[in-house]
């Protein structure tokens, strides 16, 4: 493929994700508070848009509480810079299995629910941004599964679409992008559509370049798209996914280290990310400009 960089790049911050993180590093934003705090942290490094999961303010552990989520973007919005705010729609597709000989019944950490609950939170919190996993996949753990059926992902993207919400498709691999433009094509999504390319999630699509393109090569032109990998592989997915047309997204979701021995706050990552990126001769965009070319709207939540 020919070399069609970005010339006019937005960061995606990941703030913290629902991951076992919490204790892996002071720095993983907990209360809402501690989450809105770091989201505008960011957005005040350079991100132009903030990813948010919500957690249990006491243990860390994530949550799909609907008054968390509703602290974290009221503190958000009332903040005096501005952010686009993408809320997780990924919770509760969460299945647990019992062992190989003894599969069911399901065991604990399942957390299996409804379309319209899934939904609820963003519903009520009108962000510009939710996202939409785009598939079904072994994730990581030996016998969970991340599950989201073609019919749930019609439901929740039906829902999505019609609240005025525009779904950032997460595609963990090459079907989940296969997935996504049948939708598109069946008018459940708008197009051009919004997606993100998750790389190097076990056992999802690897970060290996070769399967990188790949990825980028079953984007439909025209649609906007960002990247990211994990780990000590998050700086330069940003150099990659800026050369390959891209945009960025960093954060202590995917990462919690600056370097070897030291712990990130998500403004480092970002700072360090707009430094790769205009060291390259792009340029970071803001808010207002991903508004524009994404066609969203600012509102506040519902009263």
């Amino acid at each position: 493929m020919p070399l069609e960089m970005n010339r006019d790049v937005f960061i995606t911050c990941a703030v913290t994700g629902s991951g076992g993180t919490q204790d892996r590093s002071p720095h993983v934003p907990r209360s809402p508070e501690q989450i809105a705090d770091s989201a505008i942290a960011a957005a005040k490094a350079g991100a132009a848009i903030v990813h948010c999961h919500v957690r249990d303010p006491e243990t860390g552990a994530p949550a799909r509480d609907k008054a968390l989520y509703r602290e974290v973007t009221e503190r958000i919005r009332d903040a005096e810079i501005d952010v686009v705010l993408n809320l997780t729609a990924g919770m509760g597709g969460d299945m647990v299995f019992g062992g190989t000989e003894n599969p069911l019944p399901l065991v604990a950490g399942t957390d299996m629910i409804g379309a319209e609950e899934r939904v609820a939170h963003v519903a009520e919190c009108r962000p510009e941004i939710c996202t939409l996993d785009c598939g079904t996949m072994n994730f990581a753990e030996a016998d969970y599964v991340m599950t989201n059926t073609p019919g749930m992902l019609r439901a929740m993207g039906s829902m999505m679409t019609e609240m005025g919400v525009k779904p950032e498709i997460e595609a963990f691999d090459t079907g989940h992008l296969w997935l996504a433009k049948a939708l598109v094509e069946e008018g459940v999504l708008a197009s051009p559509a919004l997606v993100q390319l998750c790389m190097g999630v076990p056992w999802g699509a690897p970060d290996d370049l070769n399967t990188f393109l790949a990825m980028v090569n079953n984007v439909p032109k025209g649609w906007t798209w960002s990247a990211f990998s994990l780990g000590r592989h998050q700086m330069p997915y940003v150099a990659a996914s800026v050369l390959a047309g891209g945009n960025v997204r960093v954060g202590l979701e995917d990462n919690l280290w600056l370097g070897k021995g030291v712990q990130a706050t998500n403004a480092q990552l970002v700072e360090r990310a707009r430094g790769i990126i205009e060291g390259l001769g792009a340029t970071v965009i803001g808010p207002d400009a991903v508004r524009q070319r994404l066609g969203l709207e600012k509102r506040a939540p519902l009263a």
